[in-house]
């Protein structure tokens, strides 16, 4: 019942209210909490912003009203919360006209703003419910899924004095992975990539920004030069302001690209490649969320330049063979291979044959057939997906007889090859080529993982390709059922199964575990690299690789997930603190 013109909604009697000093009343479809205190009336939203649970059943005292489930505390006049992991109550206007309690129940506030607000409160304080609510209700209120991801990149790049870490090459690589998603699973994986940013800064100092060089600013070409010359002494603060000078003056993607790409392939196989791949990510990131972020953005990977191990230093990149000589020798011919090769574009089809060379036992044939490869007119870009899909054949290949932490050593020369082909489609640079051959070398040096080799899974077709992918959820529920998931990968393949179905399978059996970095970065790897194979049938073997990881890595425990169930029953509107039928 409202009065014409007015907002206002006729809830209870004063007299009600004040008898008992709470009264729970439907109001047009809300449950509003009605509290009667010092003489004056108050209207909350009857449901704890936190998890649900009935304010009528809380407690009032001085003007605090303290929830009686997770005692969460809220000022009863505003509603404002004194505990952050709960979110402000919603308030309503109250007036008692002529013995009766009216409420508005209007909305009064821009709820997407207050998602985005919650959104900063989750990752400045590491709440991950926090942050699964806010990104549930921004993507269902209509925000695009790079609206929180530049939130949590802004965040990521101010408040890890580190830099660039894991935390954000989780999100990059879960933003990469929201077109293959179901609409479902977007969400999750938004939800993923920020509690990652937020877990990599809590309790971290933040970074404090460069300025440019002064006065008139340096041409890329020198900012290149110098950048090199500072990490090759290890000296991140020089390097760090030859990339601002160089974002601020207005150096364009593929000039700052090649600045970096060349200094991160200066030395071998630095860090073990993740220099390389969190470049990679950074790059991706400005694509996803605007370049007006490259300053940040780019800077953050500097200090991981400098600090790094490089594998001249290492012994088996020395002795009993000296890998980084046989790579030395190979660049010195580099330019003329790529020069030869550019006038036979279009005519290369040796990847199977070099796929063979990759994977075999001879390092310096190895450096001669990447060479004979570009001189046969090998494009950089298909040079390097050969190799990152020998390195994915070392999964694909991997025996679970091996130490469980052998995953992690063809992991990382997979996800290395992998950047270093996103690299190259970026900006084919001849610095760049350089990483295809440390990745292949890094191949070699994997072969013993594949001693003895796992068989591909042997290929039988089946008219129900739907049948075999409802089993996969199931399967992965067991722990180390590698060869069956591959198999049944395999096999729905093979029966014409719609790959983009396989791929948000495998996806969405991905988001329902515990994060593990390794892992999301195979996933994500394997799905660049099909697409770049999607029409030859060495597509199948990668996303073979793909499922048997994952099934190495599952079942988690699976905390996470339940984390993010909690919030989306929340934003559904159920009842979690009732007993479940």
């Amino acid at each position: 019942m409202t009065e014409p013109g007015d907002r206002f909604v006729r809830a209870a009697r004063a007299s009600d209210v004040q008898a008992k000093g709470c009264l729970a009343v439907q109001v047009n479809g809300h449950t509003v909490a009605l509290f009667s205190r010092d003489g004056r009336m108050y209207a909350v939203d009857n449901r704890c912003p936190h998890m649900g649970f009935p304010l009528d059943r809380g407690t009032v005292e001085d003007g605090i009203l303290t929830c009686h489930w997770h005692h969460a505390r809220f000022d009863l006049a505003s509603g404002g919360t004194f505990d952050q992991f709960a979110g402000d109550v919603r308030t309503f206007p109250v007036q008692v006209r002529d013995g009766e309690v009216w409420v508005d129940l209007a909305p009064h506030a821009d709820p997407r703003a207050y998602h985005r607000a919650r959104l900063g409160d989750g990752l400045e304080r590491d709440i991950p419910l926090v942050l699964g609510k806010a990104v549930i209700a921004l993507l269902d209120g209509g925000a695009p899924p790079s609206e929180p991801f530049r939130a949590g990149l802004e965040f990521g790049t101010r408040y890890r004095l580190a830099g660039w870490g894991p935390g954000l090459t989780i999100l990059v690589g879960m933003m990469n992975l929201v077109p293959a998603l179901d609409a479902d699973d977007r969400a999750r994986a938004l939800y993923h990539g920020l509690s990652a940013v937020a877990r990599d800064c809590d309790g971290q100092p933040p970074r404090f920004a460069l300025r440019p060089l002064p006065g008139h600013p340096a041409d890329p070409a020198a900012l290149g030069r110098w950048f090199r010359r500072f990490v090759e002494v290890r000296d991140a603060e020089g390097a760090e302001r030859c990339v601002v000078s160089a974002a601020r003056a207005g150096a364009d993607p593929r000039q700052l690209a090649e600045m970096l790409f060349a200094a991160a392939t200066d030395h071998r196989y630095i860090q073990t490649g993740h220099v390389l791949d969190f470049t990679n990510k950074a790059f991706e990131s400005l694509d996803a969320a605007g370049w007006e972020h490259a300053e940040s953005v780019l800077t953050s990977v500097v200090p991981g330049y400098a600090s790094a191990d490089r594998m001249e230093e290492s012994n088996e990149w020395r002795h009993p063979v000296d890998l980084v000589g046989i790579l030395e020798r190979a660049f010195d011919s580099l330019p003329q291979a790529l020069s030869e090769g550019r006038s036979r574009r279009g005519t290369w089809a040796g990847r199977e044959a070099l796929v063979v060379v990759v994977l075999g036992e001879d390092p310096q044939g190895i450096a001669d057939a990447l060479l004979g490869a570009l001189r046969e007119g090998c494009p950089e870009t298909e040079l390097a997906a050969t190799v990152s899909y020998a390195a994915a054949l070392r999964i694909a290949r991997f025996p679970t007889t091996n130490e469980f932490g052998d995953w992690d050593t063809a992991l990382h020369t997979f996800t290395f090859a992998n950047a270093v082909h996103q690299g190259l489609r970026r900006v084919p640079s001849a610095e760049l080529v350089r990483g295809v051959f440390d990745a292949a070398i890094s191949v070699y040096l994997d072969r013993f993982l594949n001693v003895p080799p796992a068989r591909l899974p042997e290929t039988r077709p089946s008219d129900d390709p739907r049948g075999i992918l409802r089993e996969l959820p199931a399967l992965l529920d067991r722990q180390q059922q590698v060869n069956e998931a591959a198999a049944h990968v395999a096999r729905y393949l093979h029966s014409a199964g719609d790959p983009a179905r396989l791929l948000a399978a495998l996806g969405s059996l991905l988001l329902r575990e515990d994060r593990d970095f390794h892992t999301i970065q195979t996933i994500e790897g394997a799905f660049r690299l099909f697409a770049h194979l999607r029409k030859t049938a060495a597509a199948a073997n990668v996303l073979v690789a793909a499922a048997r990881y994952l099934a190495a890595h599952a079942p988690t425990v699976r905390a996470q997930g339940q984390t993010f169930q909690i919030a989306d029953r929340l934003h559904r509107g159920e009842r979690l603190f009732e007993a479940q039928p």
